[in-house]
């Protein structure tokens, strides 16, 4: 009886090397992590890395959208459950981090690949594409707890999301920089402490209104 030989898909391929990338990347560094490491940390020749990317840059950007895409999903599917900001807030603390790509899981190499890649002037446009995907998902998340809140007041929600990113990326720096003083959790925490912020404010400008 003939055994019939199954090859992997293009996106069990992909998975895998970027899976395997993010371990080189983190050992080695991005600028020092070859595509020969890369491609034997998956367990592929070289020319199954080429067969899916044509160099190191284009499988950084792959792997920037596929982050990007997976957080759109996760966001979405918590915010459906929590239309409350706090309830968001707190279920962003609590997600299991194990689950997610090795970018969700990296928050440090997240940003580190951010900045390999912007320094190619001609790649920044497509880290844009990305960051305006960011920007519209915040936008989306500060519009539905506004509507769940019943608060009706003026709000600029793309400002405030590109706010809330800058926010993010911020911590993120500064948690690469000096990681003793950062804490892993300082985004999430400012956020918590900024909604609280705002709340209390819209409570006392009602009770200037009454």
């Amino acid at each position: 009886m003939s055994r019939v030989r199954t090859r992997p898909t293009r996106d069990d391929t992909c998975e895998k090397l970027f899976e395997a990338a993010a371990r080189v990347f983190e050992e080695q560094g991005i600028g020092g992590a070859s595509i020969e490491a890369i491609a034997a940390a998956a367990g592929f020749t070289r020319g199954a890395f080429y067969s899916n990317f044509k160099s190191k840059e284009e499988l950084i950007i792959a792997m920037l959208e596929d982050h990007v895409e997976q957080s759109i999903r996760r966001n979405l599917d918590l915010l459906a459950q929590h239309t409350n900001l706090a309830d968001f807030i707190d279920a962003l603390k609590h997600m299991d981090r194990t689950r997610q790509d090795p970018l969700g899981r990296s928050p440090l190499l997240h940003m580190e690949m951010i900045l390999f890649v912007a320094r190619a002037e001609k790649r920044r446009p497509e880290l844009a594409k990305r960051l305006r995907a960011r920007r519209k998902l915040v936008t989306e998340i500060i519009e539905t707890a506004r509507k769940s809140s019943g608060r009706n007041g003026k709000l600029d929600a793309p400002w405030i999301a590109a706010i809330v990113l800058a926010l993010e990326d911020g911590f993120r720096l500064h948690r690469l920089i000096d990681p003793e003083t950062t804490p892993s959790d300082s985004f999430l925490r400012a956020i918590g402490d900024l909604q609280r912020a705002i709340g209390s404010a819209d409570r006392a400008v009602a009770r200037v209104e009454r």
